[in-house]
């Protein structure tokens, strides 16, 4: 295992970076503004168009954040990829309505291709694009092999891609498509697309299916590399996804303690029971826990430790588990108001539903990891 630096590499401008994020999401997306946003119809009927503040996002772009890790030779900042987790942990504790973490992904993609084309559309998301990963088949399959999106002689797509997130946020898509030597990796505008949207429980994002008729494509990866840069990306999507449950838990045990200050039972604040204290204080082990593993495969990404592949699959099983206890908690502790419409708890509970299978579950990476850390012989 490689040697890794203190503190995963946080160093000075991180921090910034950490502070600066906080502060611009205190000041323009609390709690009450998110649900202004995203919550204005409560009809199980609504319709699954995105809801997001646009101009939060263009001022996103504007102060640089993503691009923050994309290289300098594609005009970013070249920022190690801890300083990304740090940006997608203060949008998860805002539950920020963007497309900031499905670029962040992309860029991992991208910078993993090695290629002029990857660079040039690295450049784009430096100068301010907004790209969705259209890479899962209709089962959710993380594995690049089983896209149902093909590509023929011509370099055109066709098929669909499945579970695309923030779809319609985005200004493009980078899609995993099979050809005749393998998988490839194509950038495509998308006004040119099918976009089917899901009606999905979280309102703070939104996903879609994403067709692909015979639609013109930019190679970024020829076939056959295409897979090994999604592999090499993977760990990096884990973390970064992984990091925004971290900052959704966050927000959900400060919210529940505060609660619990001031909700009063049997004449005591109900935090002064160890039914109410006990838990938190679990989730907060849990929520340390798992910010620790996060950083912790962040880190080996930026120093390039084999390992971590299997560290992000830690975070994220971690996470996963985390996420599922912290909503249920949250919900449970603000007792009759916790499920209602107008609690602002339920934006996070859904967002936290959301990411704990979003590229797979807990269980799904304990399996992997038994499947890499348990020799077949023992």
């Amino acid at each position: 295992m490689t040697t890794q630096p203190d503190n995963f590499g946080f160093g000075e401008d991180e921090t910034m970076l950490r502070d600066a994020a906080r502060k611009f999401f205190q000041d323009n997306l609390d709690a009450a503004a998110l649900h202004g946003i995203v919550a204005g119809d409560s009809s199980p009927l609504r319709s699954s168009e995105a809801r997001w503040g646009r101009s939060l996002w263009q001022q996103v772009v504007e102060l640089g954040w993503t691009a923050a890790c994309v290289p300098e030779r594609a005009g970013g900042v070249g920022l190690p990829l801890v300083a990304a987790l740090a940006l997608a942990e203060e949008a998860g504790r805002a539950a920020f309505p963007s497309p900031m973490e499905t670029t962040f992904m992309a860029t991992a993609v991208l910078a993993a291709c090695n290629t002029q084309a990857a660079d040039k559309a690295l450049e784009r998301i430096a100068a301010g694009a907004a790209v969705a990963l259209a890479v899962m088949d209709h089962r959710g399959s993380l594995e690049p092999t089983d896209t149902d999106v093909t590509v023929g002689p011509d370099g055109r797509l066709e098929g669909t891609a499945s579970f695309v997130q923030e779809a319609q946020k985005c200004d493009a898509f980078l899609v995993s498509a099979r050809g005749a030597g393998g998988i490839g990796l194509y950038w495509v505008e998308a006004d040119v697309c099918d976009v089917r949207p899901d009606h999905i429980i979280d309102l703070t994002r939104d996903q879609a299916s994403v067709g692909f008729g015979d639609t013109t494509a930019e190679e970024i990866a020829p076939p056959g590399s295409g897979d090994r840069a999604l592999d090499t990306a993977l760990p990096a999507m884990l973390s970064i996804l992984s990091a925004d449950m971290v900052g959704a838990g966050e927000w959900l045990l400060q919210t529940t303690a505060e609660y619990a200050q001031t909700r009063v039972q049997f004449d005591r604040p109900i935090g002064f029971f160890q039914a109410i204290k006990h838990p938190l204080v679990n989730l907060m082990i849990e929520i340390d826990d798992t910010k620790s593993l996060a950083y912790n495969a962040a880190c080996a990404v930026d120093v390039g430790d084999e390992e971590a592949i299997n560290l992000a699959r830690m975070a994220k099983s971690r996470a996963s588990d985390m996420a599922a206890f912290s909503a249920s908690r949250a919900v449970q502790f603000h007792g009759g108001i916790g499920f209602t419409w107008e609690a602002y708890v339920h934006l996070f509970f859904k967002r936290q539903m959301m990411s704990q299978t979003l590229l797979g579950d807990g269980r799904y990476h304990r399996t992997k990891l038994a499947d890499a850390l348990i020799s077949p012989a023992a």
